[in-house]
């Protein structure tokens, strides 16, 4: 069975939300944190003041992918990590 757009969603906002509680990671949440992305921007049911705030995760997480410490990398990002949880859990 496919994932809906809110199952995308919650799943997105897990992911974020163990990176940013745990401050760690795996290259694995960070592809798959582009997979949702790329599903969610063509996605016409998502709101257009979300779109922002998954442009900058995505960028996060292909600098993730692409870092040489994933753990240095999501710890520099904790204030972003909170801000975009904070503004997609307000858009949905």
């Amino acid at each position: 069975m496919p994932l809906t757009h809110n199952n995308q969603i919650e799943l997105l906002l897990d992911i974020l939300t163990n990176q940013q509680m745990d401050c760690c990671g795996s290259i694995a949440e960070c592809e798959q944190l582009e997979r949702l992305i790329k599903s969610l921007m063509v996605n016409t049911n998502i709101h257009e003041n979300i779109k922002p705030i998954l442009q900058e995760i995505y960028r996060y997480s292909q600098d993730g992918k692409n870092s040489s410490d994933l753990k240095v990398h999501i710890h520099s990002h904790q204030n972003q990590l909170s801000q975009w949880i904070d503004g997609m859990n307000q858009l949905l």
